[in-house]
């Protein structure tokens, strides 16, 4: 189970900020924000309510020992919940462990960008009759995400390998450009339910599959996310933490804390948050609330990584504008246990390391640096992993997006749309000459046709 510690949010502990007793007067009305949140039943848990998905994706296993490497071809949600797996819950250096090493589970890739020099970099290490390609997009029309399936699937016609068995498309159940093209050449599919958005789909086929193919024990995260969601359902702030920890980021906000930083001390944990920075960001930075007034919400997350980041962005934090909220990643058990060998024992600046495991000394540092951000009155919070499991990261999964329910709820504002995203996406589409977009294009390049370039 998770462990949380709100102790530094507050003004008891702070020269301002969030008064305790301000917490419990917000929270006398979450019995009515967690029925909001939960009727009706959001997708991301309604899944949760049976093994379906799991079975369809186990369906697949024996098909998946074939390939010694799997490329996942997404981006956003359909990449980032799948980073997240795969550098949590597996070594840092899976990708350059022997297949006897990795128990004969498949290297994990990701084309998220159209990075000629990233996407030719990872394609050109590949032995292609020994991958497979995952591509994942519920429409088929993301330009970046066909733009990567057509150069690989390009490569693979050319050396006559079939895209039967070398594709496997995750996508919409009954239509689209994906679901035309597996119907008609064979190619295996599987399904995202209509009910879940990109960013809310990591414990979907979208982030299962890969998951499964390298070794991660996909039935752990849901025993976690199972657990999770009738802890973080409940609508007492005494007993839910994830509640607690939106009413807190909601009432900074509110204060203008406009920046919610998550800072892992742990390598491992830190791509979970590059997917809380999509989750958040998406979620609730909304022009419009529910009844169509403008409002221009939302809080920018960004990620930093402890010790690093204490040299290079802490001093931002502790003497600058008062406008974050940091949340801390710690890890009791790292697994690795490396202690400081006892060298150079009469230099008096280094004798005191000696003897000490690293595990404590980045863990030192997370706490020095949470008492030194409360002292300067930046409100922080903790949250703790026992350990590195598919349990824990479930749980942690299920936990932020109940949490951005929650505090979408609280703003007024639909947490499961993205309408500032379309028109870049039809603007690109224009500009690339897909038919049908001429009009949008001469309209936004007639408003923007001024220019100050050197």
């Amino acid at each position: 189970m998770l462990k949380y510690d709100f102790s530094f949010a507050f003004k008891e502990t702070l020269e301002s900020g969030l008064i305790f007793d301000e917490l419990l007067e917000t929270g006398k009305s979450t019995s009515t924000i967690m029925e909001k949140v939960n009727s009706p039943e959001p997708g991301f848990l309604r899944i949760l309510g049976d093994d379906s998905i799991l079975d369809e994706v186990k369906t697949l296993e024996d098909w998946l020992e074939n390939f010694e490497n799997f490329v996942v071809i997404g981006i956003g949600g359909s990449a980032l919940g799948n980073q997240a797996l795969h550098s949590s819950l597996n070594p840092l250096n899976w990708n350059n462990l022997s297949r006897e090493k990795r128990m004969k589970k498949a290297r994990i890739f990701v084309l998220d960008n159209v990075d000629p020099d990233m996407v030719s970099s990872i394609l050109g290490e590949l032995d292609l009759k020994l991958t497979v390609f995952n591509v994942i997009s519920k429409s088929g029309t993301t330009a970046e995400c066909m733009s990567n399936y057509l150069i690989a699937r390009g490569l693979l016609d050319k050396l006559g390998l079939a895209a039967s068995e070398h594709f496997i498309f995750t996508t919409d159940s009954e239509k689209g450009v994906l679901r035309e093209i597996a119907d008609r050449e064979k190619i295996r599919t599987l399904t995202i339910p209509d009910d879940v958005g990109g960013r809310f789909s990591v414990l979907t086929s979208v982030g299962l599959l890969s998951a499964l193919a390298e070794g991660i024990d996909i039935d752990g995260l849901y025993e976690g996310a199972r657990f999770g969601r009738e802890r973080y359902l409940r609508d007492n702030v005494k007993s839910n933490p994830a509640l607690v920890n939106a009413l807190i980021h909601y009432a900074y906000m509110k204060k203008g804390y406009n920046i919610s930083v998550m800072m892992p001390y742990s390598n491992r944990l830190y791509t979970l948050a590059d997917w809380y920075r999509q989750l958040w960001a998406e979620s609730l930075g909304k022009k419009f609330d529910f009844n169509g007034r403008i409002v221009h919400t939302g809080q920018t997350p960004i990620k930093a990584l402890g010790a690093i980041d204490q040299h290079s962005q802490v001093q931002l934090y502790n003497e600058g504008p008062k406008d974050k909220v940091i949340t801390f990643i710690k890890l009791e058990d790292f697994g690795n246990q490396l202690t400081v060998p006892f060298i150079h024992s009469d230099v008096e600046a280094l004798s005191y390391l000696n003897g000490v495991e690293l595990a404590e000394l980045l863990n030192a540092e997370l706490r020095g640096t949470s008492i030194a951000l409360a002292s300067n009155g930046i409100p922080n919070l903790t949250i703790t992993f026992p350990q590195i499991d598919a349990f824990h990261v479930g749980e942690f999964i299920i936990s932020y997006e109940i949490q951005t329910a929650i505090a979408g709820s609280m703003l007024r504002i639909n947490p499961y749309d993205q309408p500032g995203v379309e028109l870049g996406k039809k603007l690109t589409y224009a500009f690339m000459g897909r038919r049908g977009y001429e009009e949008i294009r001469d309209r936004y390049e007639e408003k923007t046709s001024w220019r100050f370039e050197l």
